[in-house]
Order: C-alpha cells, then structure tokens, then sequence
C-alpha cells in the first residue's frame, strides 16, 4: 500500500520523485519490492524508516488497489488509518505499563474508541488524538514518576552533544534530536513520543525502558551492537 499511495521526493531518503497514487517503479507484480533486501545501498532509506503499523493490511483488505474504482479511496483512507494506527499503537504501549495501572480503563476505552474510528471514514483524527493525549501523557509521568528527569518536551536538540547528560526519565516528547550526539547516554525511562532522531548517535545509549520508542525512529538513528534496547524492538539490520 505504502509502495503506490504514497508520494516521495527525490532527495537524501528517495532517489527519484514518486507522485502520490503511482505504485513505485520497484514493486513488482506480486506486490513485493526488488530492492527490498538492498533499498539503503539503492537510495531508498527512506522505505527502511516507514511504518505503516499495521493500517495497510486493514485498508487493502478485499480488491486491491487496481480495481477500477477502488484506488482512489483506497488511498484516502490509508493515509487517514495509518495515523490512528499509530495512535493505537501508542495506546497499546501505555496498557502495557505497569506503573501506569491507574489509568489502563481510560487507555483501553481510547483505544476502542480509536480503534473504531479507523472503520469510519468520516472519523476525525485530530479529535481522537485529542482524547487520547491526556491518558497517554498521564501514562507517561506515571511511569516516569520518581526519575527526576528534565522537560524538554518539543526542545530544539539538534546537533547538540548531550553524552553526559542527566536524561534517564526525561520527558523529550516531539524533541528535535537530529544529528544528536546520545553515545553511552542514559535514556532508562525516557519519553520519546514523537521525537525526531534522524542520524542521532545511539552508540552505546541504554534505551532499556525508554517510552514510546517506534522501530521507525530506531531505523532513522545510527546505533552499534552496544545500544541496549527495549526487550520488545529489534536491533535495526544496518547498526550491525
């Protein structure tokens, strides 16, 4: 689905210009990808830091996208679950928190809530995000509660050496950490909702128990088999 609905420019991340609704002239008949097992080396590091969580499957289930009649709002629709996708996926890692106990019965009745407007084509993502972001931000500080780590939710970081600084329990939700130098830095319990961490310097960084930490944002982060991750994310291939 990705592979057609989508646009990308021709730049660092995409080797040529793709419009929107034009399958990628790497997607083979079968639907797989030619390039799949060497898109970085090809030019398409791009492809390697996108997720769709899950929303492809749900939207291109029954015809597929070359019915005539079908791509168009096919399309619409995908760019309009993925986003709440993502936010369910957020919301399935705040129920998965022990310490944040207390607000589980929100959590789960957002996640409903979400999960059935991804059904609904008319469903307004920027009102779900809305009603999750209070539980998901209370999930939050309940897990970090006690850390004593700064707030730099949404703070300019890039570039910045931060190797010695104090972040185990921080909240760096929607920070800007392009290009930061986190070697050997201590992110146990660190909120990274939304943070940018395009060609941030994980080398050595513990990430153990970092919160809201996608695949997507580890792909984009240049790390080495020193980077200790959560139990539940996958070394990215190119850090080995």
């Amino acid at each position: 689905m990705c592979c057609v609905a989508l646009p990308f420019p021709k730049s660092a991340d995409f080797a040529v210009d793709k419009p929107g609704g034009v399958a990628c002239r790497n997607l083979l008949d079968d639907f797989r990808c030619g390039i799949h097992s060497r898109l970085r080396e090809s030019g398409y590091t791009g492809c390697t830091v996108f997720e769709c969580f899950g929303a492809g499957q749900r939207v291109s289930a029954g015809p597929d996208w070359r019915t005539p009649g079908v791509a168009a709002p096919m399309f619409a629709r995908f760019a309009k679950v993925r986003e709440l996708h993502e936010l369910l996926w957020h919301l399935a890692e705040a129920l998965a928190l022990p310490d944040a106990a207390a607000v589980h019965d929100d959590l789960a009745r957002v996640a409903a809530e979400v999960d059935a407007a991804a059904d609904d084509p008319d469903a307004d993502v920027d009102a779900c995000r809305r009603v999750a972001l209070g539980p998901l931000r209370e999930a939050s500080a309940l897990a970090r509660r006690g850390l004593r780590g700064p707030d730099l939710a949404g703070a300019d970081l890039i570039g910045r050496d931060l190797r010695g600084r104090a972040l185990r329990g921080a909240s760096l939700r929607g920070a800007l950490l392009v290009g930061a130098d986190l070697r050997r830095v201590d992110l146990h319990r660190a909120d990274l909702t939304g943070a940018d961490l395009r060609g941030a310097d994980l080398r050595g960084a513990d990430l153990r128990g970092a919160l809201f930490v996608t695949r997507p944002q580890l792909a984009a982060a240049v790390g080495d088999a020193a980077t200790r991750l959560p139990a539940t994310r996958e070394r990215p291939a190119h850090w080995r």
